[in-house]
């Protein structure tokens, strides 16, 4: 019998992450974003709000570019790596992080939080195959059915369980504002995008990097700049802590042009995500290789005033992989 759930429910369903990161663990968090990528920014905030809820410890806070392989981490520190949609060889840069902080660290648990896979390439898949499997504490959530059945068949990890995206752990957000503008257009601009079934020439049509002033850019560069800088020094400067306020305050940007529009139509999965969060109507448009519309038909097609548009039904739960 299908499930359905409801945005408090999947709130709750983050619950059962405890199972492997318990009440009160101390752990490393990795590959927290530190780019201007709002939907991340609410996976990397919906994560601090999961620590914070259940009182786990977290020692240190590290992105893709400061973190040095190698480094000391106690053997009973969970290493805790970012959720999101860039497992896979689309995003290599992120993929390649990972797979080599599992290699560096056989005696840590290891918890990959809710990913969606994709690949593109067979070889690619071996690859990251040969480097999870031989982990003995690695654990894996995949974000949707599509990635659950495609993580489950090629690569063989025990530790397999399918759960949602963690900016859930927002749930509810109130917006700041009351509504000015009828119809917001959140689209893709970049290699996700769906060209058949998405226009970005229309009236009030954004996407993440127009919402974002040219201060807001410079601000990021900047922070982006010193943090490879305080690399080379060693690290004296807490980025993470810097990264954290600034980053408080584009995710609050974000929602209060939200709030403007009475409804949204988008092809990001996270403006359809923070458009439930602030219990906003919204179309989700599928993107290039139907991310959103496994997430969609997995966890929210009973959320009300919520739509899918993709192409055809064959496409629900289409395998995340050509080869």
């Amino acid at each position: 019998m299908a499930i359905t759930y409801s945005m408090d429910s999947l709130k709750d369903k983050l619950a059962d992450i405890l199972d492997v990161i318990p009440r009160h663990s101390e752990v490393v968090y990795l590959d927290y974003p530190l780019y201007g990528n709002v939907g991340d920014l609410l996976i990397m905030k919906g994560t601090e709000a999961f620590f914070q809820a259940y009182g786990i410890q977290v020692r240190e806070r590290w992105n893709a570019e400061n973190f040095a392989c190698g480094r000391k981490i106690p053997k009973h520190a969970i290493i805790v790596c970012q959720g999101g949609g860039n497992f896979g060889d689309l995003y290599p840069h992120f993929q390649q992080f990972r797979e080599r902080v599992i290699e560096h660290y056989p005696d840590n648990r290891i918890v990959i939080l809710p990913q969606s896979i994709y690949y593109e390439k067979e070889e690619n898949i071996k690859r990251t195959r040969d480097i999870l499997t031989p982990h003995p504490d690695l654990h894996l959530f995949a974000r949707e059915t599509a990635s659950f059945q495609f993580a489950a068949e090629h690569f063989g990890i025990k530790n397999l369980r399918m759960m949602p995206d963690m900016a859930h752990q927002l749930w509810p957000i109130a917006p700041s504002e009351k509504p000015s503008a009828s119809v917001l257009r959140l689209i893709r601009t970049d290699k996700e995008a769906n060209s058949s079934l998405q226009t970005a020439g229309e009236p009030d049509t954004y996407d993440w990097n127009v919402i974002l002033s040219d201060r807001d850019k410079r601000g990021i560069k900047r922070l982006q700049t010193l943090n490879i800088l305080n690399k080379k020094a060693g690290n004296p400067l807490p980025i993470a802590s810097y990264w954290r306020r600034y980053s408080d305050s584009l995710v609050s940007k974000s929602v209060r042009f939200f709030s403007r529009y009475e409804s949204v139509i988008t092809s990001r999965l996270h403006g359809h995500i923070l458009s439930c969060l602030l219990d906003k109507q919204n179309v989700v448009i599928d993107n290039s290789y139907g991310k959103n519309a496994n997430y969609y038909n997995t966890w929210m097609k009973h959320i009300p005033n919520t739509e899918l548009i993709q192409k055809n039904e064959s496409e629900i739960e289409k395998p995340p992989v050509h080869v």
